[in-house]
C-alpha cells in the first residue's frame, strides 16, 4: 500500500491527508498536506504533542493514480536552511505538470522538518480565508483570537529545549521513517523514489544516502542509498560536510563549533548556545513570519498601498530589520532617516523589496521577481557598495549576491509599484540604471512571478520559511566526524550508488563553479530554482522543472 489521496479523519490511525486549495495557474496538479505520526524518542525530552507528527506537501497530477505506490516516480525534497515545505510549491507543480505532458504520472513530496511543528499558521490562514491581512496582523500582534485560539507568542530559547536533541541524526531518520511508513516495500522505494533537496537539503540528502538505519552496518537494505533510485540537487551538491558548500552551512553563525562537540552540547544544554538559529534582526522567528504576512498582503491586494510597516507594531526587531533592508547607504543607516515609513509602496513592491535580488542583501534569500517602478530609483549601497569587484571585495558577492542593489529614492514621493518579471524589458519599461550607467536588470535575469511567490508564501498549511531552525543541525554537520554524531553515516559509496542531477542557479550560491553535467539555469538566484515561473521570458520551458521531469523517467 502507498499513500492514498483524500482526507482521512481518524488521526488515531496515525495518518491524515487533507486537500489544499490553490490559486496556482498550474491547474492540473493537486496538492494535499499529509501528516504521519512518528513519535520522537523519549531521549528528546518533553515536547509538544504536535511534534510527534511528521508532515509533507504531496503534489500529484489530477489525473494520476490515487495511491503513491502506483505513481511512476516520487521525488522527495529536503528544504534548505530557514526553509519549509511551502517553498517547493512552484517547482513541484511545474515538475509534475511537465512529466504528465510526457505521459508520466509522478509525485513530488516537499518535506517539512520536525521543528516546524512549533509554527502557528492560524493568523495567516484566517487572513487568507477572510481576504484581510489585518486579521493576520491582529492575531499575531493584538491578541485577537481566531476561532477561540489566541497566539501564544514566539517560542523562547527555554521553551524549545527539546530542539537541542534534534539534529542531523533525527532529521535523516525522520525522512527514512516517513518514506518507510508511506511506501513500506523497500524494493518499491528503491525503484520509484528520487531523493534530493535545495541548499542545505543537498547536504542532508548526502548524509541520508550514507546512513545505516538499522544499526547493522553489514546489511544494506536499510541504507539510505537503497531507498532512492537517484539524487537531485537544487543549487547545491549532494555532498557531506562543510568544504565547498558555498555558504549553505553557515558554520560562522555558530562559532562555538571551534571548541568541539562537547562544548557545543554543553552550550545547548545550558542554553548559552541558542537552540535555534536566530539573529537580533533580519533573520529570526518573527521576521520569518513577517515574510508570510507580507506575502499574504501581496497575494490578496498586490496593487494596494502597503501599511505593514505602520500596522505591525513597532519593535527593536522590526525597526532594525527595516533599517537594514531599506537603508540607501551608511549615513542613512546610522541616522535612521529616512525610514521605510517615509515611502509609499504597493504590497507587491514591499514584498519585492524584501526578497528581490536587486534589494535583499543576503544571497541565500534572493529571487529574481522583477524590479521597482513608479518613481526615481537609486543605487542601494548598504550594507555594501555596488562596485565590489572594482574595490577588491568581489568575494563578498557569495554572501550578498552578484546583482547591483537598488532602492526608491524619493521619500514622501510617489507610490512605488512593482514591475513583474515578465514586464522587465517591455516597451513601457523605463529601464532604471545604476550610477555607472548600466541597467540594474534585464529580462534575461528575471524568472519568478511575484504573484506566485506571494501565493507560495501565504497559501500553504506548511510554511515557505522555517521559523525554528535547530542550531544542532549546523553544529552536527560541522562536527560530523566527532564520536556520537554521525556514527551511522558509514556507506560512503552511497553517494555514487545512484545517478545525480545537479540543477544550479546561474547567479546562485554555486553559479560560479559549474561542473560537467550540471544543468545551469541562466539568471537564476538561489531561491529561483524553487520559485521560477513555468512561463519564462525567453519562451522556453522552465529548465529546472523540465530537467527534473526528464530525470524522473
Amino acid at each position: 500500500m502507498g499513500a492514498a489521496a483524500g482526507p482521512v479523519s481518524a488521526q488515531e490511525a496515525g495518518r491524515s491527508e487533507t486537500p489544499v486549495a490553490s490559486g496556482s495557474p498550474v491547474t492540473d496538479v493537486s496538492e494535499s498536506v499529509v501528516r504521519v505520526k512518528v513519535p520522537l524518542p523519549a531521549s528528546a525530552g518533553p515536547h509538544p504533542q504536535a511534534c510527534d507528527w511528521l508532515s509533507y506537501l504531496r503534489f500529484r497530477h489530477k489525473d494520476g493514480p490515487a495511491a503513491s505506490a502506483d505513481a511512476d516516480k516520487i521525488l522527495i525534497a529536503q528544504p534548505g536552511i530557514l526553509e519549509g515545505a511551502g517553498a517547493f510549491d512552484s517547482v513541484a507543480r511545474n515538475t509534475v505538470s511537465a512529466a504528465a505532458k510526457s505521459g508520466r504520472h509522478i509525485e513530488f513530496w516537499a518535506l517539512d522538518r520536525r521543528s516546524n511543528c512549533l509554527e502557528d499558521r492560524t493568523g495567516i490562514e484566517a487572513g487568507l480565508t477572510a481576504k484581510d491581512v489585518h486579521l493576520a496582523v491582529d492575531y499575531y500582534y493584538r491578541q485577537k483570537a481566531v476561532d477561540g485560539r489566541e497566539f501564544a507568542g514566539y517560542q523562547s530559547n527555554d521553551q524549545v529545549k527539546w530542539l537541542q536533541n534534534v539534529g542531523l541524526e533525527q532529521t535523516v531518520r525522520d525522512q527514512y521513517d516517513l518514506m518507510a511508513r508511506e511506501l513500506p516495500d523497500q524494493a518499491a522505494r528503491k525503484r520509484k523514489m528520487l531523493c534530493g533537496g535545495h541548499s542545505l537539503g543537498g547536504v542532508l540528502t548526502a548524509y541520508f544516502a550514507e546512513w545505516d538505519f538499522d544499526g547493522d552496518h553489514a546489511t544494506t537494505g536499510d541504507a539510505g542509498y537503497n531507498q532512492c533510485s537517484g539524487y537531485f540537487a537544487l543549487d547545491t551538491r549532494i555532498a557531506t560536510g562543510l568544504p565547498g558548500m558555498g555558504g549553505q552551512v553557515p558554520e560562522e553563525w555558530v562559532p562555538i563549533v571551534e571548541f568541539g562537540a562537547g562544548a557545543v552540547q554543553a552550550g545547548l544544554e545550558t542554553g548559552v548556545v541558542p537552540r535555534t538559529l536566530s539573529a537580533p534582526a533580519v533573520i529570526n522567528t518573527e521576521t520569518m513570519n513577517l515574510l508570510g504576512i507580507a506575502g499574504l498582503a501581496a497575494n490578496l491586494d498586490p496593487g494596494g498601498l502597503s501599511d505593514l510597516a505602520t500596522y505591525v507594531p513597532s519593535s527593536s526587531n522590526t525597526d532594525m530589520t527595516y533599517r537594514v533592508l531599506f537603508s540607501k547607504d551608511y549615513p542613512t543607516f546610522l541616522k535612521g532617516s529616512p525610514t521605510v515609513k517615509d515611502f509609499r509602496f504597493t504590497n507587491a513592491a514591499a514584498l519585492g523589496g524584501l526578497l528581490d535580488d536587486n534589494s535583499e542583501p543576503l544571497a541565500f534569500m534572493q529571487a529574481s521577481v522583477g524590479f521597482w517602478d513608479g518613481g526615481k530609483i537609486v543605487d542601494k549601497e548598504f550594507p555594501a557598495p555596488n562596485n565590489l569587484d572594482e574595490i577588491g571585495l568581489g568575494g563578498l558577492s557569495r554572501l550578498l549576491g552578484t546583482d547591483k542593489k537598488a532602492i526608491p529614492g524619493e521619500p514622501g514621493g510617489p507610490l512605488y509599484t512593482w514591475r513583474n518579471y515578465d514586464r522587465v524589458g517591455a516597451p513601457d519599461d523605463p529601464v532604471h540604471t545604476s550610477k555607472d550607467g548600466t541597467p540594474f536588470t534585464s529580462a534575461g535575469k528575471e524568472v519568478t512571478d511575484i504573484a506566485e511567490l506571494a501565493r507560495s508564501l501565504s497559501e500553504h498549511p506548511l510554511d515557505f520559511t522555517e521559523h525554528y531552525f535547530p542550531t544542532k543541525m549546523i553544529t552536527d554537520i560541522a562536527l560530523a566526524g566527532a564520536p556520537g554524531i554521525a556514527d551511522d553515516a558509514v556507506h560512503e559509496d552511497g553517494l555514487t550508488a545512484n545517478p545525480t542531477l545537479n540543477l544550479e542557479a546561474g547567479a546562485g550560491l554555486r553559479g560560479g563553479d559549474p561542473q560537467p553535467g550540471d544543468v545551469v539555469a541562466p539568471g537564476y538566484q538561489h531561491i529561483d530554482v524553487l520559485t521560477a515561473s513555468a512561463v519564462q521570458n525567453d519562451g522556453r520551458p522552465e529548465p529546472v522543472s523540465a530537467s527534473l521531469a526528464a530525470f524522473a523517467r
